[in-house]
């Protein structure tokens, strides 16, 4: 009995000495390191992307007053170059240089908001009112009552756009229009309110609560600065990129679940009401049957670009400022500068922009 025990200890110690240790699951994507320079890159060779349309797409770029391009795959940059000087037209342009995200750091927004609600810091459902307190508008109350949280992050509390200051976040300026949930209309006082949502409910400034939530848990260096009514947020373009990658991991930071609420992420990124269809939360998305332009109460049955992949959804902003990203490619494709038109969003920029990029990646 003694020798028998003693062959199954030994049998027992064979096996464990060759068992097979489980391989480790590599991330699909790369992420960059926090608190370093260092970004890996892949080339368009080793991709097998047409390298000889990447001139077009630069000169195109440069043509209409681009500061700062970047394209990732699967994390790492294959494309990044930088045009001009400065807003202050001090030194170069480069890696290193802040520009204003505009109507961009509206998606980063609906992204903290998020944050906020999953925490219990806050409900998208409640009132606004609930936060911002009574008559925050000039409604009666019935009808300031109507306005939740949710229709700031959807556009569509009913509040009129057609003031003489629709960036006006006072009272008197904010005037009804129709009952919430009703009517879609580009309105930037109603999204800039929600800064005061979340630092009531959070108890602490908007870059600190920014900061805690994001930026240091993803290596991103940028801040809220405010200009006039609004409150703009400015980065390098790299740090944008950043951004873009925790959006298309949905949410996550390599292992770290940045945004735990799935559901919430979801909803941000798909369609958000039937009003306005290439609308999620404060982000654009492509694909769709339908879009209502900012300023332009009028729908348009065709999608936000014929030649991005109808899968992309974007943090868009005025003059140009796109963080577009693209998981059927795994792509982030970032754009920084001057407007390339007179138009409130470059649309036609923006899908001769995705046509060139076509022909490098195709």
């Amino acid at each position: 009995m003694k020798n028998f025990l003693l062959l199954l200890l030994f049998i027992g110690i064979l096996a464990c000495g060759n068992e097979e240790t489980e391989p480790e699951i590599e991330s699909k994507f790369y992420f960059p390191p926090i608190g370093s320079d260092l970004w890996k890159t892949s080339t368009l060779e080793s991709l097998n992307w047409n390298g000889a349309a990447t001139d077009e797409l630069y000169d195109f770029l440069s043509q209409n007053s681009t500061r700062a391009f970047i394209l990732l795959k699967d994390g790492k940059i294959v494309l990044e170059k930088y045009w001009g000087r400065n807003i202050l037209n001090t030194i170069s342009f480069d890696k290193n240089t802040m520009w204003y995200w505009a109507s961009a750091g509206k998606t980063l927004t609906a992204f903290l908001v998020g944050l906020a609600q999953e925490d219990g810091l806050l409900n998208i459902d409640n009132k606004t009112s609930d936060y911002l307190g009574n008559n925050w508008t000039s409604l009666p109350l019935a009808k300031e009552d109507l306005i939740r949280v949710k229709h700031q992050l959807t556009m569509t509390t009913g509040l009129d756009y057609g003031v003489s200051n629709s960036d006006c976040t006072e009272p008197n300026c904010l005037q009804y229009k129709a009952d919430a949930g009703t009517q879609w209309l580009y309105h930037n006082a109603t999204y800039t309110l929600l800064e005061s949502v979340i630092t009531v409910s959070a108890k602490q400034s908007y870059n600190d609560f920014t900061d805690e939530k994001i930026e240091s848990k993803i290596g991103m260096n940028g801040t809220w600065l405010h200009s006039g009514d609004n409150n703009v947020y400015w980065s390098t373009a790299r740090d944008a990129a950043r951004f873009g990658l925790l959006m298309l991991n949905r949410g996550d930071w390599d292992d770290v679940e940045i945004m735990r609420d799935k559901g919430y992420f979801n909803s941000m990124v798909n369609s958000s009401q039937n009003l306005n269809p290439s609308y999620g939360y404060l982000c654009w998305l492509n694909g769709k049957s339908s879009i209502i332009f900012p300023g332009l109460p009028k729908s348009f049955n065709i999608s936000l670009s014929s030649s991005a992949p109808p899968d992309l959804y974007a943090a868009v902003g005025r003059n140009g400022q796109f963080i577009d990203v693209a998981p059927s490619e795994n792509i982030v494709v970032i754009r920084f500068g001057e407007a390339p038109d007179n138009a409130l969003v470059p649309v036609n920029f923006h899908n001769d922009m995705w046509r060139k990029i076509k022909d490098i990646i195709n």
